[in-house]
């Protein structure tokens, strides 16, 4: 099995990474694709400034791929927090063996993209909604503390 660096050999995978993670970035969310087809590299495919309903529009119905992005939860501003998902895209057309190889190598993708609240597994664009994912990502802080106005 390649190591992660072998797979994620592109270096500006690592610097998207922390430009999502950073507050003074106003990159807000990235996605990783493989090289071709054939290839198991993955490479930048995009960043993005804006909403997790701008990072899902680039990703294909037939194409494999994994997504991180930034959320900020909370009801005002004093009530903010910013939360991380990673995301494991297999499109609904993606071919059996690149879905079959990603369980294995979404576990060496995760060894790079270390620091997440949710991690959604997904091939139905409708789990990526902002609405849906707001609420894994508030499911998995535990306590609500935004006076009670979300019925989760």
């Amino acid at each position: 099995m390649p190591s992660p660096l072998d797979l994620l050999n592109d270096p500006d995978i690592a610097k998207a990474y922390e430009d999502v993670r950073s507050d003074k970035s106003e990159t807000t969310w990235l996605v990783l694709k493989y090289a071709s087809a054939s290839s198991d590299n993955l490479k930048l495919a995009q960043t993005g400034t804006g909403d997790i309903e701008e990072m899902t529009e680039s990703l294909g119905d037939d194409e494999a791929a994994y997504a991180y992005v930034r959320m900020k939860l909370g009801n005002d501003e004093y009530s903010e927090r910013v939360k991380f998902a990673f995301v494991v895209w297999a499109g609904p057309n993606t071919k059996i063996m690149r879905k079959a190889k990603m369980s294995f190598q979404s576990g060496q993708v995760k060894q790079v993209i270390r620091t997440y609240a949710v991690e959604i597994q997904t091939s139905d664009k409708k789990e990526l909604e902002a609405e849906a994912v707001t609420m894994k990502l508030r499911k998995a802080m535990g306590a609500n503390y935004d006076r009670q106005t979300t019925a989760y």
